[in-house]
């Protein structure tokens, strides 16, 4: 895995405008890389996919784990969401994507697993569409990238469509997010090329009627895919409502990804699959023999409220509202390191399928809101 550089294109920002990417720059602070890239080898890649199906695989043990042993408490999850988490898992509801962080130790060639984002991962439209334009852009049609982001997408929403409710699924996110609706609309797309009839609908319209969720005309929504993290909506007036749903609504992701989106998943993969190769030792509780340690908020979202312990002294925090509901403590990886910062990889699960990567950049070793995203090719 080798960082390399190229001759930037002039025109790059208003060719990614073009192709309706409106956050590449954040007040002038570049959020897309153009001018180097990451080049990977084969072998990188095939152990990129087969770290993430072999995590992918051992979340859904350890999903059935907490099932089995009622360990919601330790997720701080809702008595009143358990019914309904179990009757997602059960009935199999319509679940389309997840992204795994991973930390590469280059000089060891490790995967190790940083956390999922199970339930609300962005960055998809960067992997999926952006990332892909900048390979053809810059390099022949032959060179490669490992990216299927797009048709593995428009599969599993064939695959589930026959699975939803009613004849629209709406695909919804908060109002003035410019990074969230982009995503939504990219996701929205590749559902019509499915040939899913669908309709967007921010989060703040889904109106109430009594008994049913309903849309601005009134008309009921059963089936909706939802950029809103679950942990927020349980908490809200609107998030009671829920259960008492007449229509049973799908809500994609399914509520059952409350579980692997929470850090508490972590300790549980580690006590399940103790010293599995793309583990960190994990814990709910400080450890003596812990020396070089992250202490995470189970619930928490962009790298907030994230501490790094080396040699058990505090030398990296960020700040942020989280850690109310407490946190775990995590060994602490080697990330890769270029002279332009830290790296982490990101690991696209689509339907059940790893297809695609993307890797985030910081100054510092946390990934925040404000880590840098680096294209790739994979080199033949």
């Amino acid at each position: 895995m080798k960082l390399k550089k190229l001759t930037i294109d002039p025109n790059w920002k208003s060719r990614l405008t073009a192709i309706g990417y409106g956050y590449h720059t954040d007040n002038d602070e570049p959020y897309w890389i153009e001018d180097y890239y990451y080049e990977i080898t084969n072998s990188e890649a095939d152990s990129i996919y087969q770290a993430t199906a072999e995590v992918w695989d051992m979340c859904l043990k350890a999903v059935e784990h907490v099932m089995a042993n009622k360990l919601y408490h330790l997720f701080h999850i809702p008595s009143h969401m358990v019914h309904h988490i179990e009757q997602s898992w059960e009935n199999e509801s319509p679940s389309i994507y997840g992204r795994f962080d991973f930390a590469y130790d280059s000089v060891k060639r490790k995967l190790k697993l940083l956390e999922f984002n199970a339930d609300t991962p962005t960055s998809l439209f960067e992997c999926g569409i952006v990332q892909w334009n900048w390979k053809n852009h810059y390099f022949s049609e032959s060179t490669d990238q490992f990216n299927s982001v797009h048709e593995q997408l428009i599969a599993s929403w064939k695959e589930i469509k026959p699975y939803l409710k009613g004849d629209v699924l709406y695909f919804s996110c908060a109002k003035e997010t410019l990074e969230d609706l982009t995503n939504v609309e990219y996701l929205r797309d590749t559902a019509i090329q499915a040939g899913i009839q669908t309709q967007l609908i921010y989060i703040d319209d889904i109106g109430w009627n009594g008994h049913a969720f309903i849309d601005l005309e009134g008309e009921s929504i059963t089936s909706i895919f939802k950029l809103y993290p679950w942990e927020w909506m349980v908490h809200e007036e609107f998030g009671h409502h829920i259960v008492n749903d007449i229509h049973r609504t799908q809500w994609i992701e399914p509520s059952w990804k409350m579980i692997l989106s929470n850090k508490a998943i972590l300790p549980i993969l580690w006590e399940l699959f103790p010293h599995h190769p793309n583990l960190l030792a994990a814990y709910f509780e400080p450890q003596r023999t812990l020396k070089n340690y992250i202490k995470k908020p189970i619930l928490s979202r962009e790298g907030a409220n994230i501490d790094l312990y080396y040699d058990k002294e505090l030398i990296y925090a960020t700040p942020g509202d989280y850690g109310q509901e407490g946190y775990i403590y995590q060994e602490l990886a080697t990330l890769h390191k270029e002279e332009s910062g830290f790296s982490i990889i990101g690991s696209w699960i689509i339907g059940q399928e790893p297809c695609g990567i993307s890797f985030r950049e910081s100054t510092m070793p946390i990934t925040t809101d404000k880590s840098r995203f680096v294209p790739h090719i994979i080199k033949h």
